[in-house]
């Protein structure tokens, strides 16, 4: 897994080649790879996951957390934009590369909306999976989202960070393995609703069953049964 938490084509990565080096190892050794990045920076590397491809399962998943270019830019202004984004789904697809779409974080109030619009622009950059993330606000995450938010769309901050807590039962953030990365009650609900119908609609790949990992990542229908319990390390 390339990779749950920190994005794997970091601006540096162009200079120092680690995540490429590492695709060549897996690409050697004929490992299953998956990729989860914003970064344009993975068509780089459409040589090597080609490559991969032929010897192993592979697939890159890009995040696109909004349709709207101005959202993106409000509360992402230092990251690539959407449409370069869905660009890079395009891209990929048109290699043979196995690509799909990760609608992440999805900000209550104000990603749901937007859901259906973003899943339909990258089926049709090529997209053949989808997945979703509840936005997650650990720690001082939850007020460097909040001045944010305030600072950014002032006239959405308080319908968004009351839907925020609408999507987890009244809290601001549960870290609850099998639900941080999905939330709980009736808000959360309806977003997984949503995703399972339009992705089923679009013609997404349907997963048989529901699956989280570290990374929250949910790519399953709001139909699939309850997650089993997180394993143990020995």
């Amino acid at each position: 897994m390339f990779s749950g938490v920190t994005d794997c084509y970091q601006p540096l990565e162009s200079r120092y080649r680690l995540t490429r080096g590492c695709l060549e190892v897996c690409a050697e050794y004929n490992n299953p790879v998956h990729i989860v990045t914003k970064s344009p920076l993975v068509e780089r590397d459409i040589d090597v996951l080609v490559e991969l491809s032929r010897v192993a399962q592979t697939s890159v998943a890009i995040s696109v957390p909004f349709a709207s270019e101005a959202h993106a830019r409000a509360l992402e202004p230092y990251v690539t934009p959407p449409a370069r984004r869905l660009r890079a789904i395009e891209r990929l697809a048109a290699a043979g590369v196995r690509v799909g779409v990760m609608v992440a974080p999805v900000i209550p109030g104000l990603g749901d909306e937007e859901m259906p619009r973003v899943l339909e622009a990258a089926r049709a950059a090529g997209a053949s999976f989808a997945g979703w993330v509840l936005l997650r606000l650990p720690g001082h995450v939850r007020d460097v989202f909040e001045a944010r938010v305030r600072e950014a769309l002032p006239e959405k901050a308080e319908r968004i960070l009351s839907h925020v807590k609408q999507s987890r039962n009244g809290k601001v953030y549960d870290a609850t393995f099998g639900v941080r990365g999905r939330g709980t009650g009736p808000y959360a609900e309806a977003i997984a609703a949503l995703f399972a119908a339009t992705t089923k609609r679009l013609g997404f790949e349907q997963p048989e069953h529901r699956e989280e990992g570290a990374s929250g990542m949910v790519m399953t229908p709001i139909a699939a049964p309850p997650p089993r319990g997180q394993l143990s390390l020995f």
